[in-house]
């Protein structure tokens, strides 16, 4: 198994639209992630949570795994729930919404097989923001220009 991420995305207004999901699903039909499970989050303008699967929001299973002839559960697994739900609500204002994805790095799998069987371990892994990216490459060229 590859690394496993937890992501809460969030957005303005109580709907997330399909022009968000559809690259997620791109990228997971491709094989570079698996989807392990997923929630939708809506904080509403009076403070009150509402949590529902992903599956539950047709407009959004395209991002789901296909399976058998019913066809959108395929590897889900419900392990994400209530306090997950309740812990990304605190992070929205009223009035907005949050995709919480659990998803597998399925490119990363075969190099982590082979780090384990090197007795290897991952000692540290950072997320940088794009925005931190772009300025160092802004010095950079800054510096070389």
């Amino acid at each position: 198994m590859g690394p496993v991420e937890f992501l809460v995305l969030a957005f303005p207004g109580e709907q997330i639209g399909p022009d968000v999901v559809a690259p997620l699903g791109a990228l997971r039909r491709a094989g570079g992630v698996r989807l392990i499970d997923s929630l939708v989050v809506t904080k509403a303008g009076d403070g009150t949570i509402s949590a529902s699967e992903l599956i539950d929001h047709e407009h959004l299973r395209a991002v789901l795994p296909k399976s058998g002839a019913a066809g959108h559960t395929g590897d889900l697994v419900n392990l994400m729930g209530e306090e997950d739900a309740a812990e990304a609500a605190e992070l929205l204002e009223p009035g907005s919404c949050a995709l919480l994805l659990l998803v597998e790095h399925v490119w990363a799998a075969e190099a982590a097989e082979a780090f384990r069987a090197a007795n290897g371990r991952v000692a540290a892994s950072v997320r940088i923001p794009p925005e931190h990216v772009a300025e160092a490459r802004q010095a950079l060229a800054k510096a070389e220009g």
